[in-house]
């Protein structure tokens, strides 16, 4: 298992072990499940799921990581599906722009515009420019229903 040069995710990952991010939901058996920095409106609750060590890829980790990682992966969207009410997750896993391991957990709901819906959270979306997260302030309520529905299944 190669761990990468510190990066975007590598540094986060540093500061939640420091205590110093507040968008921590949780510590999960492969890593640190978060609320995501941008959230859309039409899509609030977006989360991610941050591997500990931080690795390049999936594809780094031995067969018990990767199997940790994407089981955890999956248990984050379930605690999204209860804490959201929404319809089906997204489920991405790209490391184009960031090439470090990190997987994105989008919930996608029936409310959204229909020429939306189909299409992936990164094209119907615009991230780059959507709504900061706010754990502390206007997401506290979101915050608390995704950190006890995680930890009920933790």
């Amino acid at each position: 298992m190669s761990q990468t040069a510190a990066g975007p995710i590598a540094n986060r990952v540093a500061r939640i072990v420091r205590g110093e991010d507040p968008q921590m939901l949780a510590r999960m058996p492969s890593g640190w499940a978060i609320l995501s920095n941008q959230q859309p409106d039409a899509i609030n609750g977006c989360c991610m799921l941050l591997p500990d060590p931080v690795v390049s890829s999936v594809n780094d980790l031995d067969p018990g990581g990767r199997a940790a990682f994407m089981a955890d992966f999956v248990t984050l969207g379930d605690a999204i599906l209860e804490a959201t009410g929404c319809e089906r997750i997204n489920y991405l896993i790209l490391c184009n722009q960031v090439p470090e391991l990190h997987g994105h957990c989008v919930p996608r709901f029936a409310s959204e515009d229909p020429s939306k819906r189909k299409l992936g959270p990164f094209e119907a979306y615009d991230f780059a420019n959507a709504r900061r997260a706010d754990a502390a302030g206007s997401d506290s309520e979101l915050f608390g229903r995704l950190r006890e529905a995680l930890t009920g299944r933790l």
